[in-house]
């Protein structure tokens, strides 16, 4: 899966980023300090099954930190978006375009209401525009893709009544990854008139709206959350947008706190509301007196932390309804090298042992004879739907 991080200039999208994958970026509070789209691998947070069976794992892609598994997944961090970047402000189309192969959208907004529309310096800012604007351009990008071709569109359509409307309009989506079942589940929820052709504008609209919430779901990171105002802004958000997901959110001290971990000052587990200093002789008073500051202001202030891993986990579990399932046997638990608990594997919820069979391996898919539950040592069909954290080994004939 992508996750795209998306929002106007200046908010920390860039240390939102490097906090999560720490890499290096360039971070500054000019607009368009990102042209290019940054891509980095990011870790979603799973408690690992690893302990259950009395043992310590060692992860071939992401790592483990006191039981807690980090499961990598790709970011793309791309250029801020303006009002009007669906026409061509700012470069907008070209940022645009970036996200097509995004499966799910991060907006950081700035809730310190320190950064104008256009991500310039300002004052009690309505960090509220910020949700309308974006939502109203990535509803206008979607809108323009499909109206271009809206009057062909339809005349083909009734040229060939043969054809799916959903599968036909999944065919005109299909650079934006999205797949006919999401536009069956949009069209259900509108109840629009049976024939397109007599849909009206503000109909169209509308359905171009939820076919983008729907393929591109969403969830607000409130930044600088810890800054002045940043609080009270933050709970204006969530009075005003109900429907959302917001986290309260401070790139910045998870970058700090990262960076110490990195360079053994202190332990860490990203997502946790506490740390413990390791090398205080290491630390300039000014360090500690700053880490001790996102102590008291951020960590435990807030639910998440920082929340910058809460808005990772949120966007992967919640919003695109992943599950983490670990290839593992009720006999043996390390691969032929020794290496415990290797791999751990983020499936869509609704997976089936064969679907985790042919993940695994085309072969272990075509030969599949059963799964075994590495816990109970249950045998599992090919249709068992699969559970999140699930330990299964597959068996084939």
């Amino acid at each position: 899966m992508l996750i795209g991080l998306v929002g106007k200039p200046s908010v920390g999208k860039s240390t939102f980023f490097k906090a999560a994958t720490l890499a290096e970026v360039d971070i500054a509070s000019y607009p368009f300090t990102t042209i290019k789209p940054n891509h980095g691998v990011g870790y979603v947070k799973v408690e690992c099954i690893d302990k259950e069976f009395g043992v310590n794992c060692n992860p071939s892609k992401g790592f483990c930190i006191n039981h807690w598994r980090f499961v990598p997944v790709e970011l793309m961090d791309v250029a801020g978006l303006v009002p009007g970047a669906s026409e061509g402000k700012g470069l907008g189309n070209q940022f645009l375009d970036d996200l097509r192969q995004a499966d799910v959208f991060i907006h950081i907004v700035d809730v310190s209401g320190t950064t104008d529309a256009e991500g310039k310096p300002t004052e009690n800012y309505d960090v509220s525009q910020d949700i309308i604007f974006l939502e109203k351009e990535l509803d206008s990008w979607f809108y323009n893709i499909l109206v271009k071709v809206w009057k062909v569109f339809i005349k083909r359509f009734e040229q060939n009544p043969d054809e799916k409307f959903s599968e036909a309009v999944a065919k005109q989506f299909s650079g934006l990854k999205i797949n006919e079942q999401q536009v069956k589940k949009v069209l259900t929820k509108l109840n629009l008139p049976e024939k397109p052709v007599l849909w009206n504008e503000e109909q169209l609209k509308k359905f171009v709206s939820e076919l983008r919430k729907e393929s591109k779901p969403m969830i607000i990171a409130a930044n600088k959350v810890d800054m002045q105002n940043g609080e009270k802004n933050y709970n204006i958000l969530k009075e005003k947008f109900p429907e959302l997901k917001i986290i309260p959110c401070s790139a910045d001290s998870e970058l700090a706190l990262r960076e110490a971990a990195k360079h053994g000052l202190i332990e860490y587990i990203p997502g946790e509301r506490d740390f413990k200093i390791i090398n205080k002789e290491k630390l300039t008073p000014k360090q500690e007196e700053a880490l001790n500051k996102i102590k008291k202001n951020v960590l435990e202030r807030f639910p998440y932390g920082t929340g910058v891993q809460e808005v990772l986990n949120e966007a992967v579990f919640d919003l695109l309804k992943y599950i983490a399932v670990f290839p593992a046997s009720a006999t043996k638990l390390g691969d032929s090298k020794g290496n415990i608990l290797p791999d751990c594997f983020l499936v869509p919820s609704g997976s089936t042992a064969l679907d985790f069979a042919y993940l695994l391996h085309t072969d272990f898919g075509k030969n599949f004879i059963k799964a075994i539950d590495a816990r109970t040592k249950t045998a599992r069909g090919k249709d068992y739907e699969l559970k999140h954290r699930d330990a299964l080994e597959i068996v084939t004939r």
